[in-house]
């Protein structure tokens, strides 16, 4: 932190809060919990932290992206991003920023990967406790109990596969761009490889070398993706359905709990 933003910390960080998120990375605790208030279509350009983050919503829709991946966080999810990856963070709706910065000795045991994370109950009111705290808070027994429960939760918690992996072939590039732009794309990797000049089988391989999935796989994951931004819209799951290319909306209902262990009527009403 330079000599201005301490300066400019100094108070916040003894007597509340600051809404700048680098005044939480020099903090002298194990955990530092930051809360924002977004709107929809704002954006955090790339950035990165030294210490690990949870990033939470307790309300609200997020896009957040790297050089490797593309990422939607829901309210019922967070994402954990290991200290040093340089992501961005778009607000797709009205959005309640709850996160937490995990110093980087005690971050090492949750991975040096971008992964999704489940939040149940437990964990949301703990980092919301957290929140509500001064950014200093006090080294006191009930502190250190809900920082001990949020490292416990975050290490036992289940991961879940809402992710976009990003390829570097500028032929996958301008697949996966046009299809992230238009997700109910119907397109077979027979016609793409019309469309990019390259064999279906070359391309068939790039993206399982590139992506770790296969192309009707990555396609799925865009569709999970967009669905969750339309169930925040309130959109009829027949009309997600219909959007997304899903033969019926039973074929969609299907899809989504296979991926997520629930049915989106479900997720809805607990959004």
């Amino acid at each position: 932190m330079n000599a201005r933003i301490r300066r400019q910390s100094d108070k916040p960080a003894v007597t509340g809060r600051s809404d700048n998120y680098h005044d939480y990375q020099e903090v002298p605790r194990v955990i530092t919990a930051f809360a924002s208030e977004k709107k929809a279509g704002s954006y955090n350009a790339p950035h990165s932290h030294p210490r690990g983050q949870l990033l939470y919503a307790s309300k609200g829709l997020m896009r957040v992206a790297s050089a490797n991946g593309i990422w939607f966080i829901p309210p019922q999810r967070c994402l954990w991003i290991p200290a040093g990856i340089v992501h961005d963070q778009a607000m797709l709706t009205a959005t309640q920023i709850r996160t937490i910065y995990i110093d980087q000795k005690k971050a090492r045991q949750f991975g040096d990967r971008v992964k999704v994370v489940e939040v149940d109950a437990l964990l949301r009111e703990l980092i919301l406790a957290l929140v509500e705290q001064p950014m200093l808070y006090p080294d006191d027994a009930r502190n250190r109990s809900i920082v001990t429960l949020i490292l416990h939760k975050l290490a036992t918690s289940q991961t879940l596969p809402i992710e976009i992996p990003w390829p570097g072939d500028r032929r996958l590039i301008a697949i996966c761009e046009t299809i992230l732009a238009s997700p109910g794309d119907q397109r077979t990797i027979e016609q793409w490889s019309e469309v990019v000049g390259a064999s279906s089988r070359t391309l068939i391989r790039l993206f399982i070398k590139e992506t770790g999935m296969t192309y009707r796989h990555w396609v799925q994951q865009v569709r999970l993706a967009q669905a969750l931004t339309m169930l925040e819209a309130d959109t009829p799951i027949n009309r997600i359905a219909d959007e997304l290319g899903f033969a019926s909306p039973s074929a969609f209902s299907a899809m989504f709990k296979r991926m997520l262990g629930e049915a989106p009527r479900n997720y809805r009403s607990e959004a």
